[in-house]
């Protein structure tokens, strides 16, 4: 799979993250202070990994600030794309089950490496979509990013 990366901050917890993709087999590609020369503003970076899974370019993203919530909010701006910011593994197990989220969010200040690889694992097994409520719902959102709302 590949999965698009960024970081406003070049944290171990952002190189942990990296690095435990790489061995998981995926394709990185890093956006934002994980990549030399690059644009390491949270919003900057954010959208760039963000409209690559937009785009098709990555099968999802992986998106870091410091409270992981200004990376989810930019994301999230980006038509197509479901952020969700994570903070343990039950929580990204939802939001690939019923929220068929695309880009996990994650906190450099609270995600530690075991944790980290926690919500790795529970956001790779979950399995999305099953539930016709889940599915209308994520359709329901899918028409908002075109301002089109209502049933």
């Amino acid at each position: 799979m590949r999965i698009s990366v960024s970081s406003d901050m070049d944290e171990p917890v952002a190189r942990s993250l990296v690095a435990e993709l790489r061995l998981r087999g995926h394709d990185v590609v890093t956006h934002g202070a994980l990549s030399p020369g690059d644009n390491p503003q949270w919003a900057v970076c954010s959208e760039a990994a963000a409209r690559e899974v937009a785009a098709g370019t990555a099968d999802q993203a992986v998106v870091c600030c410091w409270t992981g919530t200004g990376a989810s909010i930019a994301a999230n701006k980006v038509p197509g794309v479901r952020a969700a910011l994570c903070a343990d593994a039950y929580t990204a197990d939802g939001a690939r089950r019923w929220n068929d989220a695309n880009v996990l969010a994650l906190s450099l200040r609270l995600t530690s490496e075991p944790l980290l690889k926690e919500i790795l694992d529970a956001w790779f097994a979950a399995e999305t979509g099953g539930e016709p409520e889940d599915q209308a719902n994520v359709a329901h959102i899918g028409r908002l990013d075109f301002g089109r709302v209502g049933p």
